[in-house]
This record gives structure tokens, C-alpha cells and sequence, in this order.
């Protein structure tokens, strides 16, 4: 359900009662019931908020939203403000999900957006949702990916300073990402992806003229490997025409280096419809491209059509018949 005090559950209940979702998965809620109905009551929405043990118990009929209810939230927790309860609240949703996921009991994780102040603040120290599921699967190294109907990226380093993510890319590094954006794209439905993988400097270096080599010393090694097992991987490309090239159709997945180098553009050419995934778990995991905007938090004007996409490429990456 993510943070409790953001705009999480205002998605997510016109997103358990779209039509859409009911066709392509059969969703629970691992989150507070009580919460949802505040939400719920909020949007003047009409709607069971059932809480279950599991997901064996959960019905699947319109107009029900199944939730596995932690209880973990006072009922008076206010709504758009910064709390520490709200935040401990988000990292054990995360924890029981991904025991779920391990369990087998469920075929994928959705995730509402949390708050990484809040988190901290109640002593989870980790820098997002990728991070803390990657510890809680036991999975040392993820990747995120931003996918929107435009363009998709997936991300060599995230949650570092610029100067650190520099010095953290290295060949191996980039060929276990475009792997991983590989094997993505594949699961998603594109059996021969074309992949753009950005360089690191203005350019991409344009032949040594800007920077220290990185592009052929940190890159070029892990395309000529990749492209050795006929992965489809073309660079060091210029970052700032790669995304605009990608947009038009010529690359069905962007590489890019460091955080703000694929967020940014993301951001700008489809976030109303974007979904974060994290790729390398042992399970599908998607959330809405969104933070939880605690200025509109209870207001009932959050969009949850990110959440609708969330949801139905969760059930469309995931291998179990029964999720699709």
C-alpha cells in the first residue's frame, strides 16, 4: 500500500475496481483496510474493503477489494504529512509481500509509493523500494526500469551521487544490466528488442574530446559481449538524442547510466503512464512512476492510472498462467 499518509490508497481503489484489472490479475492488497475505506470514502466510491488472511481466502468479484490488513495505522494518521508510524507501516506491507512472493503464494508484487524520509526516519535505512525488496529476496544486485507507452529504460546505477555512479560503472556492470533489460523486454512480449545504450559523457565522449575514455573502457567491452550471444545492443550513443530516437521507435529499451540520465526524459515523455519495475528479483515487481505526493494526499484528485498500468504489466511479465 506504500505510505499510508500519501496518495497510495486514493490509487489504489479506483485501481482494484477498474475493469481492466479484474481481467488481467487478481489482486490483494497487503496494507491497512481501514485506510483504504478513509480513501475510499474520500473518492465517493461505493466498495467492500474485505480484509483476508492470504490470498486464498480473497474473492474476486466487482466491487471488492481484498486486503491483507496489518493494522499498523491509527485511525486519525493525517493525511500529506511526514510520520514515522506511516513509514514503518510501508516497510512491513514490503516485508510481507515479498514473504508471499517467496512463498509462491503470489505471482508478483505491485507497489504503491513510499516516502524515503518517513522510511528513514523509523530506522529502515534503505534508498527506495528496489533496495529494500533486493534485501529482503536475498538478490544482491537489481536493476530499475522505467517503462511508459514511449519509451523504456533501464538503469547501469540509481539511488548514488553522480561522481560515485561514474566510478561504480565498470564492464561487468553494464553487461549484467543489458542482460537483465534483455531478459525484460523478452518476458514483456519483444522476442528481438533493439537496445540503445547511452555513454556516460556529453557525446558519448565524441571520440575522446570529452572526458577520460570512459566510454571505451567501461562500456564498449560489455557491448562486444553482449552482442557476441546476439543480444542487439548499439552504442555508446549520445544521451541527449538516444531518448529522443527511442521515442519515435528506433530502440525498444534505453540503457542509461545514472539516474537523472533516464529519469529525466522518462518523466518528460510519459509519466501519467509510467510503471517503475525492478528487474533481477526472483519475483515481478512493478509501482506507479510516482512519489506520494503528500500536497493532494486525501484530496481525491491523485490519477491512478499509473497504478492500472502497474497492475496489468505485473500480470503480463509474470511466467504463472493464473496471473495473466
Amino acid at each position: 500500500m506504500g505510505d499510508g499518509a500519501g496518495i497510495g490508497p486514493e490509487v489504489i481503489v479506483p485501481a482494484l475496481l477498474h475493469p481492466d484489472t479484474l481481467r488481467d490479475c487478481r489482486p490483494v492488497v497487503v496494507g491497512d483496510a481501514e485506510r483504504l475505506r478513509q480513501a475510499a470514502d474520500t473518492l465517493g466510491i461505493a466498495c467492500d474493503i474485505v480484509p483476508v488472511d492470504g490470498p486464498a481466502q480473497a474473492e474476486f468479484t466487482p466491487g471488492r477489494v481484498n486486503v491483507i490488513d496489518l493494522g499498523l495505522l491509527p485511525a486519525d494518521l493525517p493525511w500529506g504529512e511526514l510520520s514515522a508510524v506511516a513509514g514503518d507501516a510501508a516497510y512491513h506491507y514490503v516485508r510481507v509481500a515479498a514473504e508471499l512472493a517467496l512463498r509462491g503464494d503470489v505471482d508478483g508484487i505491485c507497489t504503491a509509493p513510499l516516502n524515503k524520509e518517513a522510511l528513514h526516519s523509523a530506522g529502515h535505512l534503505y534508498p527506495g523500494h528496489t533496495e529494500l525488496l533486493a534485501h529482503l529476496t536475498g538478490v544482491e544486485e537489481v536493476s530499475m526500469m522505467l517503462s511508459t507507452p514511449r519509451v523504456k529504460v533501464i538503469h547501469v546505477t540509481t539511488h548514488i551521487g553522480l561522481i560515485d555512479a561514474v566510478n561504480r560503472i565498470e564492464p561487468g556492470l553494464v553487461e549484467r544490466t543489458v542482460r537483465r533489460g534483455h531478459e525484460a523486454m523478452v518476458r514483456a512480449g519483444t522476442p528481438d528488442p533493439v537496445i540503445g545504450v547511452c555513454g556516460i559523457n556529453p557525446h558519448a565522449g565524441e571520440n575522446g574530446l570529452f572526458g577520460y575514455g570512459e566510454e571505451e573502457t567501461k562500456i564498449v567491452p560489455a557491448l562486444e559481449r553482449v552482442r557476441a550471444d546476439g543480444i542487439d545492443a548499439r552504442g555508446p550513443l549520445p544521451a541527449d538524442t538516444a531518448f529522443y530516437l527511442a521515442s519515435r521507435g528506433d530502440y525498444d529499451l534505453i540503457v542509461a547510466m545514472y539516474h537523472d540520465q533516464g529519469h529525466g526524459p522518462v518523466k518528460v515523455l510519459g509519466i501519467e503512464a509510467g510503471v517503475n519495475l525492478t528487474v533481477g528479483l526472483p519475483v515481478i515487481r512493478t509501482s506507479v512512476d510516482h512519489g506520494t505526493a503528500f500536497d493532494i494526499a486525501g484530496t481525491g484528485r491523485a490519477e491512478p492510472g499509473s497504478m492500472v498500468e502497474a497492475l496489468r504489466q505485473a500480470a503480463e511479465m509474470s511466467t504463472a498462467p493464473a496471473a495473466r
